[in-house]
């Protein structure tokens, strides 16, 4: 027998895409500091090496500042659900 979930209320509603972006902005940021890491112990010498750590810090920036623009949105949309 499966349970059947309690209906949602209204604001739980307004919430969720809110809390979706903080979720995956969390998770790029997590991305972020798991490729800065391994870009850090990374034990391979030489310009290849180099040019291929710029690279991961590249995308790991790319991931921060898709996380910052995640998270201001979710904000935005905090900001709406509350004038309404």
């Amino acid at each position: 027998m499966t349970a059947i979930p309690a209906p949602r209320t209204e604001q739980q509603q307004r919430d969720e895409p809110a809390e979706g972006l903080r979720a995956h902005s969390a998770a790029l940021l997590r991305h972020a500091e798991r490729l800065r890491a391994g870009a850090v112990a990374l034990d391979w010498k030489g310009p290849q090496a180099e040019a291929f750590r710029w690279r991961i810090e590249a995308l790991a920036d790319r991931c921060a500042t898709a996380a910052a623009g995640l998270a201001r949105s979710a904000e935005q949309l905090d900001a709406a659900t509350r004038t309404r």
